[in-house]
């Protein structure tokens, strides 16, 4: 038991090592795409092009661009995690509002840790997606008439903004690519069973 706690927190502590080693080329990437990403829908939010009180930025958006942006290789950073962990918490944390609209305490609660279990079923997880969740019970009058058209806008709007913009930022660079290739993650988990070079030595 013990030897297995210690090789799967070294595991973990090499992979989070691995993604720091970024080239400096990938500090630019990761700003522009982050940038044009946020900007895009903070456009849309101040430039809307209807008569309706839309809204389009919301919080979880830039803890999103945290991970496509800058930990483009991570299995939660992935479109299918990036869409369906946002659209599924939304869904969720708009229906628990509806149960429990003048209990904050409750229906944040359950709105989060539902979410978070639905997604590990789906296997959706995307750790942003828990604020979208929660955005849905404790956001402004304004967000909260939206109703389940919350999931239309500003989420799933927003959330396609954020992907086409992964998509095509993120593989303009040769050595970048998004999505990731199914056997990335496993790769990088096997290399671990190798002896640590001396910089990675130095590191742990």
């Amino acid at each position: 038991m013990k030897n297995s706690i210690k090789r799967g927190y070294r595991v973990v502590r090499y992979i989070v090592y691995r993604e720091t080693l970024l080239r400096p080329k990938d500090h630019v990437w990761t700003f522009i795409g982050a940038f044009v990403a946020i900007a895009t829908i903070g456009f849309f939010q101040q430039n809307q092009f209807t008569e309706q009180d839309d809204v389009f930025l919301i919080g979880s958006f830039g803890a999103s661009c945290v991970l496509i942006f800058g930990a483009t290789d991570s299995p939660l950073a992935q479109p299918r995690n990036l869409v369906g962990g946002h659209v599924l918490a939304s869904l969720i944390g708009v229906a628990i509002h509806k149960l429990f609209p003048n209990e904050l305490w409750l229906s944040s609660g359950l709105s989060v840790a539902i979410s978070i279990v639905v997604m590990q079923m789906t296997k959706t997880m995307h750790p942003p997606a828990g604020a979208t969740a929660l955005i849905a019970n404790i956001g402004s009058p304004q967000i909260k008439a939206l109703g389940f058209a919350y999931t239309l806008t500003p989420v799933l709007s927003g959330v396609t903004i954020l992907l086409v913009t992964a998509l095509i930022v993120n593989n303009i660079p040769r050595y970048r690519s998004y999505p990731r290739h199914p056997l990335t993650w496993h790769r990088l988990v096997r290399k671990r069973k190798r002896p640590l070079h001396q910089h990675e030595k130095l590191a742990a």
